[in-house]
């Protein structure tokens, strides 16, 4: 592209029409790589020392190296405590620090962008993703209450209105939306504009709909929305220990303070954690039974008779362990075998989300995606592994886990017509009495 401005600027000046036609065929045919070329131009600003001047004094006489470890230490310990407290706040306070959280995310990620191509002033840009994430997040939520409070939506005429026109009404603010977008392309823009369109989708995809996920992990039961992060944030801690007082082979190009030492020792301390968590937030009934609505009281609980999978089970050892350890059988939860699983993927395929944000970022010459955090960066910097381990989460429990819910069945059920009801108890009846579930003394009482 400086090439093509310094002949220009050589060849003797054309005539109006002339140079009218060479920017138009400029601006629309400026090949990709000038666009990349353009883009490595544009300097993002460096991310300062955010750390706490309390800290900087503390540590004034360590190193460089030290004195980060300490920092991440300090602040990774203040941000467990954080996650303990939301957690006895119940489940309600979780969705909403799992909406600021994925709100915040998108802001890092759009501010990169932004500040890529900020010289271009592309009208709407800040203001479309927005309103994108608007529609996004009003058809997910929707959904969301649509599902797990049924029968509050069908007591309330506006919110059953807005429920059963609820797609509807998200594909109409999403229009909206689109419609903007055509309306504000500008000649001269058109890639960069298709660019950052792209952008705003592909940071919706990779936020919002897999908090959406979180949330529906929350509800099948917090132990399935504590464990998985927990064993995310072990293998991140163990990782980063290992790595740092044992690490001398490097993992991958993309992440060079990654070993295969702090890989392989994150691994095995995660699965222990998980087993061992797993283990002590079987017994209580707060952690396994489903967030369910009460349309009594108005409000969310937790009280359940725990499923199969939250009762100590014998399980029979293999005999080549047996003459390892001694014992011939072993009570655990089954649970603890599901978390083997969860546990695997936190340790093996999760760092993969945060090799895929050091790209990302590597892409665009930044350290981190925010100083939100001294000494982690941005919090898309912590919960880039996270996002990956709810969708897998969510899968899990859908493919291995999850089967029919009566209850949500029986709330259906209440909510149509006499005649319908009449029809389905007259349909059931009758495949019970062929099943011979249901004789005819039964019917007669």
């Amino acid at each position: 592209m400086t090439e093509l401005r310094q002949r220009v600027a050589r060849e003797p000046e054309a005539p109006p029409e002339d140079k009218e036609s060479e920017s138009e065929a400029k601006a629309d045919g400026e090949t990709a790589s000038d666009s990349e070329s353009r883009v490595e131009a544009a300097t993002l600003p460096p991310s300062a020392d955010d750390t706490p001047e309390v800290l900087n004094r503390a540590l004034s006489n360590l190193s460089s190296r030290w004195k980060n470890w300490w920092v991440r230490g300090i602040l990774t310990l203040a941000m467990i405590a954080f996650f303990f407290i939301i957690i006895y706040l119940g489940p309600m306070v979780l969705m909403m620090i799992v909406m600021c959280v994925q709100i915040k995310c998108f802001h890092e990620i759009i501010t990169i962008g932004y500040n890529v191509y900020h010289s271009y002033d592309l009208p709407w840009f800040r203001t479309l993703s927005w309103y994108f994430l608007l529609c996004v997040n009003y058809f997910f939520y929707g959904e969301t209450v649509t599902d797990y409070f049924f029968t509050l939506v069908q007591r309330e005429e506006p919110l059953r209105i807005l429920s059963k026109y609820h797609r509807f009404i998200s594909f109409t603010l999403y229009l909206t939306g689109f419609c903007m977008f055509v309306l504000s392309l500008v000649k001269k823009h058109y890639r960069l504009q298709f660019y950052m369109f792209g952008w705003t989708h592909v940071t919706l995809l990779i936020v919002v709909t897999q908090s959406h996920l979180v949330i529906h992990n929350l509800f099948e039961g917090m132990i399935w929305f504590i464990v998985p992060i927990s064993c995310v944030i072990c293998n991140d801690i163990m990782a980063y220990m290992f790595g740092f007082f044992f690490g001398r082979t490097p993992l991958i190009k993309l992440s060079p303070k990654k070993t295969w030492e702090g890989f392989i020792g994150g691994f095995f301390a995660t699965v222990v954690f998980g087993l061992l968590l797993s283990y002590v937030m079987s017994g209580y009934r707060c952690f396994v039974c489903p967030v369910e609505y009460n349309n009594d009281t108005n409000s969310f609980t937790v009280d359940c008779e725990p499923s199969g999978l939250f009762r100590l089970q014998e399980y029979n050892i293999p005999g080549v362990i047996q003459s390892i350890i001694g014992w011939k059988t072993v009570r655990m939860y089954p649970f603890q075998i599901h978390s083997i699983a969860l546990s695997t993927f936190a340790s093996l395929i999760g760092p993969f989300g945060g090799f895929f944000a050091s790209g990302f970022k590597r892409a665009f010459k930044i350290k981190d995606f925010a100083n939100t955090i001294p000494g982690h960066g941005g919090i898309m910097d912590r919960f880039d592994c996270q996002y990956l381990m709810a969708t897998f989460v969510n899968v899990y429990i859908a493919s291995f886990i999850r089967g029919p819910n009566p209850s949500k069945l029986v709330q259906q059920f209440l909510t149509l017509r006499p005649d319908q009801q009449l029809h389905i108890f007259n349909t059931l009846k009758s495949h019970l009495t062929d099943k011979g579930m249901l004789t005819a003394a039964t019917e007669d009482k």
